[in-house]
């Protein structure tokens, strides 16, 4: 039987791009992160499979990352990848009526498990999101979305207490919402602040919106990749174990990683394997995180 030791993790959340070699430098200098240095970091980490989602949202990449390189991707290394299929809910003439469901039908008969990361810049109760989030719930296509504060950056906007998000998951009951960023992390706790939202916060936890959402509706789900995730489990060990061990089935792993150059899922990885060691978590609810609740999810 697998432990935590020996399971292979499933990342719920990677980027890439088939030809990395012309993609602009980032600010910073730094390049995306090409398909063989994902691999070579993945091997390293204990992940055999992850999910690669595509960027389409002009406001989230310089060059946005299409549904067909992931597709591309995963064909090429069918024993590596799996993939999502995205669409900006405004393609199609920028309309709340456009025909989104027969693209993502299409998207789903090629091989598509799942849609996102959706990161449209417009608010989170858009006509136009609601009528992509309607075409998913119609498909039974889990939906990975990235929550922002303002229009000054990517993502889906909602206020603080995540209240449009709390519209989505009541109006779309069958739609599975993978909740993700700064954003949506920060509402961990009852102490989030606006200035807090779209940095990592540091300190103890008092529960927060989160968890009263969890309760709620049974179609949340946390995607706790990227710094997001990690700086709101390891912030404080003692919540982030009652957070698990109330809602091991909804929790993902993922790593979201875009630079080669980023290393911070190594510190992540061994806190979570940590809380397994020192009995705050179970070994079964380790392992449904690594990996079978993405098989669940994803129906492997």
């Amino acid at each position: 039987m697998e432990n935590y030791k020996t399971i292979k993790k499933i990342d719920i959340h990677s980027h890439t791009y088939p030809f990395t070699e012309y993609f602009p430098p980032a600010y910073s200098g730094e390049r995306f992160i090409s398909v063989e240095e994902l691999i070579a970091f993945q091997d390293k980490i204990g992940i055999d499979k992850s999910v690669l989602l595509p960027l389409t949202a002009a406001e989230g990449v310089i060059t946005p990352c299409p549904s067909e390189n992931c597709k591309f991707l995963a064909d090429k290394y069918p024993d590596r990848f799996m993939w999502f299929c995205n669409v900006d809910p405004r393609a199609c003439g920028n309309i709340e009526t456009a025909n989104l469901y027969d693209v993502l039908a299409f998207y789903k008969s090629i091989g598509a498990k799942g849609v996102g990361e959706v990161t449209a810049n417009i608010y989170a109760d858009d006509p136009k999101l609601y009528n992509l989030f309607a075409a998913c719930e119609r498909l039974a296509l889990p939906v990975t979305i990235h929550i922002a504060t303002d229009f000054v950056n990517y993502g889906i906007v909602d206020d603080i207490g995540l209240p449009r998000i709390e519209k989505i998951l009541k109006n779309f009951p069958k739609l599975k919402l993978l909740g993700h960023s700064q954003a949506f992390w920060c509402e961990i706790t009852s102490t989030c602040k606006e200035e807090d939202r779209n940095a990592y916060p540091t300190g103890k936890v008092t529960e927060g919106r989160i968890a009263q959402l969890m309760r709620k509706y049974d179609n949340l789900y946390c995607d706790i990749s990227a710094g997001s995730g990690a700086a709101a489990f390891m912030r404080d060990p003692e919540y982030a174990a009652k957070f698990i061990n109330e809602f091991a089935d909804r929790i993902l792993y993922g790593v979201d990683i875009c630079l080669n150059s980023q290393t911070f899922p190594f510190g992540f990885d061994e806190f979570l394997k940590n809380l397994v060691e020192t009995g705050k978590i179970t070994d079964e609810n380790y392992c449904k995180i690594a990996r079978y609740n993405a098989e669940k999810l994803l129906g492997l």
